[in-house]
């Protein structure tokens, strides 16, 4: 059987970029290919119960307002593009050794995952390591590629890049926290892939429509530390939305409150994209 990926993501550009802002949702991608299906030991509803399912729908509105947008078609339970290409899980991928092994890869969440949602396998055996490099080379190489890409000819147009990663939370990930759950979990890893200064501007947008958290459960990963660099005005967020809000988490599908939701986050959307713009003229006059 001939192991070809499908189209590996969609780059959708606005008539007129203007602030240097990216939405990218790196886990809704949906399109499994035969020969996945045929190694997986799960059915494809099975499979994609480790989609971010629609974020792709929520942030496609953001080139009225201005950004660019990335989304990957590829399926995390595939590759997935928010760990590093060296987070392998030896017992995903045959002849690794641990290497970058934290206690999320060796729970089956490495690059080349080894287990969906309730931890349930996604293979019969491991992969052989060949096979592995093949599917970082060929689908997640890409993607970052077209990101950097994205992020350079930002800061190159505009002297500054900001990326908006989305991803969404299943609701009972949210069940320890204390007092009324977030709606959103904003991320900037602690102040590491965004400045203090403007991970709060983007926090008090976020909260004029959204019950927010920050950092807590989710404060990023390989995304934003790979494509965040404050320092160069390069920064990089990450945006948890609260799956419940607009799907119906067991079958997977959108339930009435998704255009509500919809037109929520896309009002964040247009006010993130109205204070990147805003930042770009500030910094424009100081000079």
């Amino acid at each position: 059987m001939q192991r070809e990926f499908p189209t590996l993501f969609d780059l959708a550009r606005p008539e007129r970029w203007t602030g240097g802002v990216i939405f990218a949702s790196p886990h809704s991608g949906r399109d499994y290919p035969d020969w996945f299906l045929a190694e997986s030991r799960l059915t494809p509803f099975e499979l994609r119960s480790s989609e971010d399912a629609f974020v792709d729908r929520l942030i496609a509105p953001a080139t009225r307002h201005g950004a660019v947008v990335l989304t990957a078609r590829v399926p995390r339970a595939l590759v997935d593009l928010n760990r590093a290409a060296d987070e392998i899980d030896p017992r995903a991928v045959e002849g690794t050794s641990p290497g970058r092994a934290s206690a999320r890869v060796l729970s089956g969440l490495g690059v080349i995952p080894r287990v969906v949602a309730q931890g349930r396998e996604i293979r019969h055996r491991p992969l052989p390591r060949a096979e592995a490099m093949r599917r970082i080379d060929e689908a997640w190489r890409p993607y970052h590629a077209a990101l950097a890409a994205l992020m350079d000819e930002a800061w190159g147009r505009f002297g500054q890049a900001i990326l908006i990663d989305a991803h969404s939370m299943p609701h009972a990930a949210l069940s320890h926290l204390p007092g009324t759950p977030p709606e959103l979990v904003l991320g900037d890893r602690n102040g590491v892939s965004a400045s203090r200064a403007f991970g709060n501007r983007i926090a008090c947008e976020a909260a004029a429509g959204f019950r927010i958290r920050r950092n807590s459960p989710f404060a990023g990963a390989y995304v934003l530390t790979a494509h965040g660099r404050p320092a160069e005005r390069r920064h990089a967020l990450q945006i948890e939305i609260d799956r419940s809000l607009y799907m119906d988490e067991t079958t997977l599908r959108p339930h009435d409150g998704f255009d509500t939701t919809a037109k929520r986050f896309e009002s964040l959307i247009a006010r993130i994209c109205r204070l990147a713009e805003g930042e770009r003229r500030t910094d424009v006059a100081a000079e």
